[in-house]
């Protein structure tokens, strides 16, 4: 069958190889015939065009060009000619066809029409054969890859932190416990309680919320590392921003301060942005005119003031407004949302939690740009963030983007034993079982500093999509395990 013979739809229409014979392989999205001739829009996923075949009935058998229909796989082989329409430089003469797989039309879900977010959802084992999905997956991809390659280029190292722990980062307590026991029946203790040294680990485990406690220790002895895997959060959350597995890119770095940490931070996300304009200009161009379309319905003043590519042009272009959490709660405090309570959460003092919509309305009516909010109350934050000389807030960072709320979450970490052991005190965070982590503190303890990105939520800015759920392949929500 000589796959490996096989050419991408992406070299044909880099090459235009006028006059070759070559084999393409791929799906059919649409075939129309007329008497003398059919035309095959063909798609392998190497890009988002279509390529068109054209089918000589004196050549090809009724029979195959029957089975040529929406779905199918075929294997095709022609020649390369310059193209008679308009639209594309050159076509495939199809001298031969082979049907790879058939997609019975009456059953195949995915015809040649519009299909809606939340139908395609329910498919999601077929949506990447779509349009918009396959321009999404190959975004994300391209992403995923500048992470490494921004990193590797600065000299950090990727460290693979467990995906099984016995630690709660965040201290959130909303874990997925990983157990071996019958859960109906777990051996117990004398007192009742569940006996885990009689389960697999010997101990109480569940699935990571984040990798920095471990990425931490790494950068204790190699300075600059940093961790990209999967997370989960038990939180029985749904929302258009939250997932139950998600995938998080944390560096975390020895010798940084909260301002080198922020630096990086805004760094690199403009790094990220750049790289996907660079590198995805068709499949961008596509998700622009997907949400202009999308928007024509909705009222004027709901409608994003810029395009998809103007707006991931102005966050590079531009330097991200840095501000504390007290000149926030000012901002907010005073603004008319707050006056004439259209917040839903109202800010009436310092102190306040800040939510979705204050961070939006900071990025996107205030200041319109992204803003690096940092010194929140110690009381709102994690035990590991340092302790500001005030007494009252911690050098914490969040950097928020409009669309979306917060997109990083950072700080410089407590590197002080004491001012650590007492703060986990305050918190009833068990100190024996973070012997280990408190170990960093005792012996050659550095200021060090880092921060998480939530790949999703990078992946959902950058394509437009609204729905945190139509970015990652098989979202994991409450509820839906499926896939």
């Amino acid at each position: 069958m000589a796959f490996n013979k096989r050419v991408k739809i992406k070299t044909i229409l880099d090459q235009n190889p006028i006059g070759q014979e070559i084999t393409l392989m791929g799906w059919v999205r649409t075939k129309r015939s007329n008497k003398n001739v059919s035309f095959i829009a063909l798609n392998d996923g190497s890009i988002i065009t279509n390529y068109q075949v054209v089918a000589d009935p004196n050549l090809i058998s009724e029979e195959i060009l029957k089975k040529c229909s929406t779905g199918a796989c075929v294997k095709i082989t022609g020649t390369i000619v310059e193209s008679q329409g308009a639209g594309q430089a050159s076509e495939l003469n199809a001298k031969s066809i082979e049907i790879l797989g058939e997609a019975d039309p009456e059953k195949y879900p995915l015809q040649p029409k519009k299909h809606s977010l939340e139908f395609l959802r329910e498919i999601a084992h077929l949506r990447m054969r779509t349009n918009t999905f396959g321009a999404i997956f190959r975004v994300r991809h391209a992403l995923a890859f500048a992470v490494h390659r921004y990193f590797n280029d600065k000299g950090f190292f990727y460290i693979h932190t467990p995906i099984i722990t016995g630690s709660d980062a965040e201290g959130a307590g909303e874990t997925f416990k990983v157990t071996t026991f019958d859960i109906g029946n777990p051996p117990k203790n004398t007192d009742g309680s569940v006996d885990f040294k009689q389960d697999f680990f010997e101990r109480e485990t569940n699935l990571t919320v984040s990798g920095q406690l471990e990425g931490e220790l790494a950068a204790m002895a190699l300075s600059e590392i940093y961790t990209f895997g999967p997370t989960f959060r038990a939180e029985n959350s749904n929302t258009t921003r939250h997932l139950a597995e998600f995938w998080m890119i944390e560096p975390e770095m020895a010798f940084y301060d909260a301002e080198d940490n922020a630096d990086l931070a805004e760094e690199f996300l403009k790094y990220l942005i750049q790289y996907a304009l660079e590198n995805c200009q068709e499949d961008l161009k596509f998700l622009e005119s997907r949400l202009i379309e999308e928007e024509s319905s909705k009222p004027t003043d709901q409608r994003s003031e810029l395009n998809l590519l103007d707006k991931l042009k102005f966050v590079v272009d531009n330097e991200f407004v840095r501000i504390t959490y007290t000149e926030a709660i000012d901002i907010l405090r005073n603004s008319n949302p707050n006056k004439k309570k259209k917040f839903q959460y109202l800010i009436e003092s310092w102190g306040a939690d800040l939510q979705s919509e204050h961070e939006r309305y900071l990025v996107e009516k205030h200041f319109k740009k992204p803003v690096i909010l940092t010194d929140y109350p110690k009381e709102i934050k994690s035990f590991y963030m340092r302790q500001n000389e005030d007494g009252k807030t911690v050098a914490a960072m969040d950097i928020l983007f409009p669309g979306i709320g917060e997109i990083i979450g950072g700080s410089q970490r407590e590197e002080r034993l004491d001012v650590l052991t007492a703060r986990m005190d305050e918190m009833n965070i068990p100190k024996e079982e973070m012997w280990w982590f408190l170990d960093t503190r005792r012996f050659g303890s550095t200021p060090h500093a880092g921060f998480g990105l939530g790949f999703e939520r990078m992946v959902q800015f950058v394509t437009g999509m609204g729905n945190i759920r139509d970015v990652i392949a098989f979202p994991r929500t409450p509820g839906n395990a499926e896939f």
